[in-house]
């Protein structure tokens, strides 16, 4: 176990790695200088040229690169080109935002999801066609015509939930919960339609194995077979569903966190993208790829956990 976590620690750092570079080249295609962004239309030429010396603008790219990594790799990712701000200061304070966004709107859609699927596969007729039909809309629908409807329902019609904002969990504990709870939903329904597609097919096949007609012949009873065992063994591809959900909405956020003007690192993304922010934009799309990693690893390690067979390979 220990060989394959610090084999699967290295491909991560070098995922890290690749990404940092090819974002570190896109992000010098931006358009401007960070002279012209920081200083403004009425700088001249000379002041602008000035300042891009200062800080290495006209160095090899190589070096460039590898100026930023040591910064980075001590955990600093420098300032915004725009307020100044400490990027640092600004993943920490948006990080929390889009992390409670994501891991609530996994597990209410993993909650919701496998249990639409497992009683579309043990119930079938009418209910597995309701459930198809859930699954089917679920995928066309668009995540952000679900937040128009759910804030023109429940906070402008009826006001029971605010339709914009954020807030800490320090701060308030009710007011955060409320705060999510449109975001969340939003996100849950397409996760959940997903998620119950893919639980219903794998719980299927797990009915038909050849382990569950002789644990049937046994006479142990049917809903220790459904619930336990078949369950179990279709446990795989559910559990790994369910990590590439939360990574999809971890990465996927923006819309939602700007329909919900959420203060989130979607948010800060799309913002300084359009000002050609080049530092933060590095600094977000590095931290997010730190994070869709080690959920990779985690994903890998329950994988293990659920199949013996991964564990003896």
């Amino acid at each position: 176990m220990a060989r394959f976590i610090t084999q699967r620690l290295l491909f991560g750092m070098l995922t890290i790695l690749v990404v940092s570079v090819v974002a570190f080249l896109l992000v010098r295609l931006m358009p401007g200088s960070p002279g012209t962004i920081v200083l403004g239309i009425g700088a001249s030429e000379d002041e602008i040229a000035a300042y891009n010396a200062s800080i290495g603008w006209n160095d090899p790219l190589a070096l460039q690169y590898l100026a930023w990594l040591g910064e980075a790799v001590r955990g600093n990712f420098g300032v915004s080109l725009i307020d100044g701000r400490d990027i640092n200061a600004d993943i920490t304070a948006r990080l929390p935002v889009t992390f409670s966004i994501a891991l609530l709107g996994t597990a209410v859609s993993a909650i919701l999801g496998v249990a639409l699927g497992v009683i579309a596969a043990v119930r079938g007729g009418l209910v597995e066609k309701a459930v198809n039909a859930f699954s089917a809309l679920g995928a066309a629908i668009p995540g952000f015509w679900i937040g128009i409807v759910f804030v023109f329902l429940f906070s402008v019609q009826t006001g029971w939930l605010p339709a914009t904002g954020f807030v800490p969990l320090e701060d308030d504990p009710a007011l955060w919960a409320q705060s999510l709870v449109l975001p969340v939903a939003t996100l849950a329904l397409g996760g959940a339609a997903f998620i119950a597609r893919q639980t219903r097919a794998s719980m299927l096949d797990a009915l038909t194995q050849d382990h569950v007609r002789t644990l049937r012949a046994t006479a142990m009873p049917e809903w220790r077979i459904r619930y336990v065992h078949a369950l179990r063994y279709a446990s795989l591809p559910i559990v790994a569903g369910i990590g590439l959900q939360f990574i999809a909405l971890f990465g996927g956020s923006v819309i939602i966190e700007q329909i919900f003007a959420m203060p989130g690192l979607g948010q800060s993304i799309q913002g300084a993208a359009a000002s050609n922010d080049g530092p933060l934009v590095l600094g977000i799309v590095v931290t997010t790829t730190i994070v869709v990693v080690i959920v990779n690893l985690l994903l890998e390690l329950s994988n293990r956990f659920l199949d013996p067979k991964l564990r003896t390979s």
